[in-house]
């Protein structure tokens, strides 16, 4: 099988669980660091499928890597190959595929519950599920391309997860680990400070309660939904 392509766009925000899934079922990958200055590839023909990880820049900024990422997602699609974003990845995605991306109501920074949408769509990616816990850090939200599914929403941010076929597009983190909490909360600690009065943003110690568990809980509702999407890799 041809490798997976993971484009990383900030040190800290590399593919975390996605790539313990990965290896588990024995699929390839390989990591494009864009955030290294990493050359976009020519042809996304060359790989199974393209993930898109997360970054604390915007897609309306003016940097030089985000036209070309645009078009490889077009390209992706154009061509059945499977697309999935993550937070900053699932704002590129729907931003190619002609969805507006802007500031949300607030800022979610933290662990909080999404609900899975009733539809049929939805069920044949989450099953029975109805709400989980997920990790989010995002000031931006998207809108839902033309033709897309919604298959999440919460209470901050209506768009949390979009299906367009094959192809998956998540506001939400479904991709932590412990390590990656904890070095996202240390990192930006300033930012977790000058949030705090939002009912939407936790405090470092709260993010890490019951960390174990909670990140466990959390890749169980990773495994569902990206043993939906390998499903359409291509070979």
């Amino acid at each position: 099988m041809k490798p997976v392509a993971i484009f990383r766009f900030f040190p800290i925000e590399g593919p975390g669980y996605f790539a313990t899934f990965l290896d588990n079922n024995h699929i390839p990958w390989q990591l494009i660091s864009v955030d290294q200055g990493e050359c976009l590839p020519a042809d996304i023909n060359l790989f199974s499928g393209l993930v898109l990880m997360g970054g604390p820049m915007s897609v309306n900024d003016n940097l030089p890597w985000i036209e070309p990422v645009l078009v490889l997602i077009k390209q992706a699609v154009a061509n059945d190959v499977p697309v999935l974003g993550h937070c900053l990845g699932g704002q590129l995605m729907s931003k190619a595929l002609g969805g507006i991306v802007e500031a949300g109501p607030i800022k979610e920074l933290g662990w909080g519950n999404v609900n899975v949408t009733d539809n049929p769509v939805a069920y044949e990616w989450l099953g029975d599920l109805k709400e989980f816990e997920s990790f989010h850090w995002h000031g931006e939200t998207f809108s839902l391309p033309a033709g897309a599914i919604l298959l999440l929403s919460s209470a901050y941010c209506k768009n949390q997860a979009f299906a367009l076929g094959i192809h998956l597009g998540m506001q939400c983190h479904v991709e932590m680990t412990e390590d990656m909490v904890r070095s996202w909360s240390k990192v930006n600690a300033a930012e977790i400070a000058q949030n705090l009065t939002s009912p939407a943003v936790q405090s470092t110690e709260t993010m890490q309660a019951n960390l174990a568990s909670r990140v466990s809980i959390l890749n169980t509702v990773a495994d569902r939904l990206y043993g939906k999407w390998i499903c359409a890799l291509k070979n």
